[in-house]
């Protein structure tokens, strides 16, 4: 009697980064937005914001496709008490990058996997902690100006222009800055029945 087939992957997400990340591992996947409200609660702790978005994300696309493998994935930046949203303008994102001068940023990746087929919910969350070198304001104008990180939590891309930023990271994972934690991901899709690779 042969095995069951892997179930069908799909991302929770509309996020481009998640997207290109997962397409590393060479599985078929499709995306779904999951359109829940990110909004923080309340209640949310800045531990407990991306754990439950994650969560949300893969429940409510896991709603329409029980029979399928669903991926959700949040992250949140923070800065001693502050928490880092996405810039969204050059200003924001020039006044993120000199408050971060000479300082520590903590991002936290939740990951939330539900395996419809197995009936079966598996959970992580990655600590990245990002030290950034003193930052002069020419150096971030030009930064800004050249990579334009406008979409990205603490205002810049690791993976480019912006590795130029920090004195360290440091990371059990490098994807999870992305905003997916692949080391992680690759042991749940293999438990799932996935060859990765």
């Amino acid at each position: 009697m042969s095995p069951a087939p892997a179930p069908l992957i799909i991302l929770a997400s509309t996020s481009r980064y998640r997207r290109e990340l997962l397409d590393r591992l060479g599985l078929p996947f499709e995306c779904v937005p999951p359109g829940i409200d990110e909004s923080r609660q309340p209640t949310d702790t800045v531990q407990d914001l991306p754990r439950r978005l994650a969560k949300h994300k893969a429940e409510a696309v896991a709603e329409r496709f029980p029979q399928a493998l669903v991926i959700g994935s949040d992250q949140v930046a923070v800065r001693g008490d502050t928490l880092l949203g996405k810039p969204g303008t050059e200003a924001n994102c020039r006044r993120q990058l000199l408050e971060s001068s000479g300082r520590e940023v903590v991002f936290l990746t939740a990951v939330h996997v539900i395996n419809g087929p197995q009936c079966q919910a598996d959970a992580h969350v990655d600590v990245t902690r990002v030290r950034f070198r003193q930052l002069e304001a020419d150096e971030i104008d030009r930064y800004v100006t050249r990579e334009r990180p406008l979409d990205c939590a603490g205002g810049f891309k690791a993976e480019a222009l912006g590795i130029a930023l920090f004195e360290a990271i440091e990371s059990s994972d490098p994807t999870a800055l992305t905003g997916l934690p692949l080391i992680w991901l690759c042991a749940a899709l293999r438990r799932a029945g996935h060859a990765v690779p």
